[in-house]
């Protein structure tokens, strides 16, 4: 074995090393090979050049730590993240051993001063988790060897970052031995340094200072990320297999969790005498000979086995299914593409259905009938393998925060880490939080971070203001109720904090648009057709997994879970399958009693639906529910709804096709805005009124500004979700009961039939909405501004529902049960006829309204309109008797 620049006690410590570090590679070869991997020269030459690599990086550390020099840690920042948890010292303003305040001379403190003493590292026996940046650590590699490794036998230089793209299992097992090489060589080094110091070395061991451990019982596993190639899915072909790489996509399926047998050690039935086997590939198969040494001196040719249960050693693992981003399956044609992804250790449990996550793995290949579980001689009859990935790390992506560990690896704890940004992300989302356009009054000036946010959502739809604010005040949400302390007060409700809208309008009204437009700036989203799914698509649903589980396979809601799902042509959807989202929008979960499994999945997601009237043209005669194909409990669970027609306006026609056709001339749709003078005299001047009118006010900021880009909406988004956790104030709660209370009795002191039907659910909506308005604007209190926007928006969506085709408000068609008044007449002079009399009392009126559930307080109104239409069906007589015409 050639030294290839390591000392003695070096390759001493290299040997107990590998043999530990290389049974992970064991575990997973396919040849059949138990015995160790021998450690080749090439093996060797890459381990000392790592080792020397690292060596060298500490040295600089350590010395700029004592020479101040900041500027030489930043550049090896990546390297001293990954060292940390061995060195807690490195990087900082910390004493080690050598800066305890200890009786030496003056001359040793100079010495020290030149020759700073080599640091102590912190071992304990078991597995340590590193994690470092692939990029940066190949290129600090390459900058500290330059050419002067060059293999002797081609005499080209070995490059370290191809070796492991080519051979990443080997790889894996180099970097961690070298590490593990550099750890036990500054341990031994500063145990000479502390031999040459009794005092200090027993101040170290008094004062629970490392203990010295011994080179097998180390075991490290190194987490690589931000490794190129990056490629889809779609391209992983055999060209890739056993390479390293790195994947993107979304994770749609968890298997659980179960223990992979490693090894143990296997008794001979013959001749009694115990050997240590490995089992390959999670497969269990024991040897088909003993060949151990009887007392005969022969070999024994035992085919019996008992596996020892306690000699056992088991491994955390887990499969998961990845899918490829929505974004790359635009090819004609194409399904988006999925591959199984095999975990360990500690990335067991860290990521949940409907995570998009960044993985950097090896992709493997196994025997299809191998894995179908197939052994023996049936394993070989076929020569079709199944690629899968091994992970090596994974870096969740998704916008779950407080719940999942975004990458794993480093520190390796339990805990949280909560999303992180970058300064240009946080001075970006301060300047739009601080926007201000330094026109009309203070109260303007204030929301127009809200009025920039919604002239930036689906900026190519002209128009439909308050419906781009609701469904901004969707994605922004309310405050949850662990946040709002409402938890501890009403233990044991469930108060969602999500905002559901409903679009209902003509076709070409952009419906479709906007949804798509919402998936794009919300960080977690899923989009479905209603006409194309089921109840289990939504929800969940359970799958036959191997060896007789059943498994659970999470829908479109639980995928959305924390962010939005939008259903296009809800009104499609079967009445069957709209009875799954009825659980899902009001209590935030899916429950599931089927098969043995009794489990409640988590769907705490906003629902933007958009549909089409039955007879393809709203009708305004009618209610919304009679327009929709859609239940009325169902319809009830909306906080706002949208209603768009298709209406005769040249101005806004104008607009409309101006925008269109700059489309597709691929140019800027503000060059049809006014400029200058014109921009603010188009809309009424905003300095007459102290508070100009929230739809006045987006129109005016639609037409003088322009959108902002669409990463940084979703970072606002984003960071107003997690960090902006609004209180409503007492000015604001004011507003909101006010509204609530018109809406439940009448302003003019009449009867409380006649206002619109509305409970307490549309008073949760307002404060809901109120707090997601505050949130767009950053602040920790709902104000009384927020407040009127709010009424002003809801009052404008009960307008639309409650409005019929001549204009009034038809008070009576309140609430999702509500008839239109032509329903009433029709019922109630169906209900005549099949009566069989042909003259009716006022008596015999009042108990057909009872049956019909007809409002009393305008039923009377009813029959005189029923006299006195244009083609009357009923007639007084003389008597007073009502008769049918």
């Amino acid at each position: 074995m050639r030294s290839a620049g390591l000392t003695d006690s070096q390759k001493a410590d290299l040997v107990q090393i590998w043999t530990s570090q290389s049974n992970g590679i064991i575990s997973d070869s396919t040849d059949g090979n138990t015995k160790a991997m021998p450690l080749q020269d090439h093996m060797i030459h890459f381990t000392a050049r790592l080792t020397s690599f690292f060596i060298h990086i500490l040295h600089v550390l350590n010395d700029s730590r004592r020479c101040a020099a900041i500027h030489d840690r930043g550049k090896h920042s990546s390297l001293l993240e990954a060292f940390r948890p061995f060195f807690p010292s490195l990087g900082a303003e910390i004493q080690t051993e050598a800066d305890v305040d200890i009786d030496i001379d003056i001359e040793a403190d100079m010495m020290n001063a030149i020759n700073p003493p080599p640091l102590l590292p912190r071992l304990a026996q078991g597995r340590h988790l590193v994690t470092m940046d692939h990029t940066q650590f190949l290129s600090e590699l390459d900058e500290y060897e330059g050419n002067q490794y060059i293999n002797p036998a081609t005499g080209q230089t070995q490059s370290f970052g191809s070796f492991l793209y080519h051979r990443p299992n080997y790889g894996f097992c180099i970097t961690n031995s070298a590490i593990a090489l550099t750890l036990m060589t500054m341990q031994r080094r500063g145990r000479q340094h502390l031999n040459g110091n009794s005092l200090a070395l027993s101040r170290s061991n008094s004062e629970a200072n490392p203990h010295f451990v011994s080179p097998q019982s180390i075991i490290i596993n190194v987490r690589f990320l931000n490794v190129y190639p990056s490629i889809e899915i779609s391209d992983v072909k055999t060209d890739n297999a056993y390479k390293l790489i790195t994947l993107r996509g979304r994770i749609i399926k968890v298997h659980p969790k179960r223990l992979r047998l490693l090894q143990a050690d296997i008794l001979c039935i013959k001749c009694g005498q115990q050997l240590d086997h490995m089992f390959l590939g999670g497969r269990y198969e024991l040897p088909n000979r003993c060949n151990l040494i009887n007392d005969s001196g022969k070999k024994c040719p035992g085919q019996k086995f008992e596996l020892l249960r306690r000699t056992a050693k088991y491994i955390d693992c887990q499969m998961l299914k990845l899918q490829e981003e929505d974004n790359v399956t635009s090819a004609a044609g194409r399904t988006p593409r999925h591959i199984e992804l095999e975990v360990t250790h500690d990335l067991v449990d860290v990521c949940h259905a409907g995570d998009c996550v960044r993985v950097v793995g090896v992709v493997h290949a196994m025997n299809s009938a191998v894995k179908a579980g197939r052994k023996g001689k049936q394993a070989i009859e076929t020569s079709t393998y199944h690629l899968f990935v091994k992970a090596n790390s994974i870096l969740n992506t998704t916008a779950e925060l407080h719940e999942k560990k975004n990458a794993r690896g480093g520190d390796g704890g339990d805990g949280s880490r909560g999303l992180t940004f970058t300064e240009e992300q946080l001075d970006k989302i301060t300047k739009v939080a601080h926007a201000d356009h330094m026109f009309g009054p203070l109260p303007v000036r204030m929301a127009f971070p809200f009025d920039l946010l919604v002239r930036s959502l689906c900026p190519s739809i002209i128009g439909h203001d308050m419906v781009k604010a609701g469904i901004l005040l969707g994605l922004l949400g309310g405050t949850p109720p662990s946040s709002s302390g409402l938890e501890d007060v009403r233990s044991g409700i469930s108060i969602r904090s999500s905002i559901h809208c409903l679009i209902v309008g003509d076709p070409g009204m952009g419906k479709s648009c906007l949804l798509l437009a919402t998936t794009q700036v919300a960080a977690r989203s899923v989009y479905v057709g209603g006409n194309t799914s089921t109840t289990t698509g939504l929800t969940v649903s359970l799958s036959k997994e191997a060896g007789g589980e059943v498994g659970i396979e999470a829908g479109a809601l639980v995928l959305a879970d924390q962010g939005v799902c939008c259903i296009d042509e809800f009104d499609k959807m079967a009445k069957s399958n709209q009875d799954g989202l009825l659980e899902a929008m009001e209590q935030q979960q899916i429950s599931i009693a089927k098969a043995g499994v009794v489990a409640s999945l988590p769907a705490r997601c906003c629902v933007i639906a958009a549909a089409n009237p039955k007879q393809g043209k709203y009708n305004m005669n009618k209610t919304v529910a009679e327009n929709l194909n859609v239940a009325p409990p169902l319809l009830s669970r909306f906080d706002l709804v949208f209603i768009l027609r298709d209406e005769v306006d040249t101005d806004q026609d104008k607009l409309v096709s101006g925008n269109i056709m700059n489309i597709y001339r691929q140019q800027r749709t503000d060059q049809m805005n006014l400029t200058g003078h014109n921009k603010r005299q188009r809309f009424s001047d905003p300095t007459t009124t102290d508070q100009m009118a929230m739809k006045k006010r987006l129109a005016w900021v639609a037409a003088t500004q322009k959108p902002l880009p669409s990463d940084l909406v979703k970072d606002y988004i984003t960071y107003a979700r997690e960090f902006c956790m609004p209180k409503v104030t007492p000015d604001a709660a004011a507003v909101l009961k006010d509204y609530f209370m018109s809406l439940r009795y009448p302003s003019d002191g009449g009867k409380r039939n006649d206002s619109v039907p509305i409970t307490t659910r549309q008073l949760e909506a307002l404060i809901r909405l109120a707090q997601a308005r505050a949130k767009a604007c950053l602040r920790e209190f709902v104000l009384k501004e927020d407040a009127e926007d709010v009424v002003e928006l809801m009052r404008d969506s009960v307008n639309q529902v409650h409005m019929d085709g001549s204009g009034h408000l038809d008070r009576t068609r309140g609430g999702v049960g509500g008839k239109s008044k032509r329903k009433q007449k029709t019922e109630f002079m169906d209900s005549l006829r099949r009566s069989g009399q042909n003259g009716f009392s006022k008596e015999d009126f009042y108990r057909l309204s009872s049956q019909l559930d007809l409002p009393l307080n305008d039923f009377w109104g009813l029959v005189e309109e029923l006299r006195y239409c244009d083609q009357p069906e009923l007639r007084k007589g003389q008597d007073g008797m009502y008769y049918l015409l």
